[in-house]
């Protein structure tokens, strides 16, 4: 088990959706322990503000680790939660919900269905 303070931080990853006040990324980790991830519903109707917000973040994902598994890091817990058992899925058996080494992996054909936007090259928010 590492240390938390080993936490992957991404860099260049966004940060956050600008002028929202909504974040991507957390800038260090818990001291309190690590928030599990875990699945929770999603109230976004499409076209809303936090629909965007969704897209955004899967957009980011998808451009920055593209198919390939990648651990949770620095990854924010709470937006996290929104796409986990659906659009993103854990990369192994042994996942630990508990853990910034936790490996995930975006299940492409979920997310191309519920986010289509988010796979442009480009997104406009």
């Amino acid at each position: 088990m590492t240390k938390i303070s080993d936490m992957i931080k991404y860099r260049g990853f966004p940060s956050g959706m600008p002028g929202t006040g909504v974040q991507f990324t957390i800038r260090r980790a818990n001291h309190k322990g690590v928030t599990p991830i875990k699945s929770l519903p999603r109230r976004a109707r499409q076209g809303s503000l936090e629909h965007r917000i969704d897209a955004a973040f899967l957009h980011a994902l998808w451009h920055y680790f593209g198919p390939e598994p990648f651990a949770r890091g620095n990854l924010d817990a709470a937006r996290l939660n929104l796409f986990f058992g659906r659009e993103v899925m854990a990369a192994d058996k042994d996942f630990d919900p508990t853990s910034y080494e936790a490996m995930l992996v975006i299940n492409e054909k979920v997310a191309r269905e519920t986010f289509p936007e988010s796979f442009e090259e480009i997104m406009e928010v």
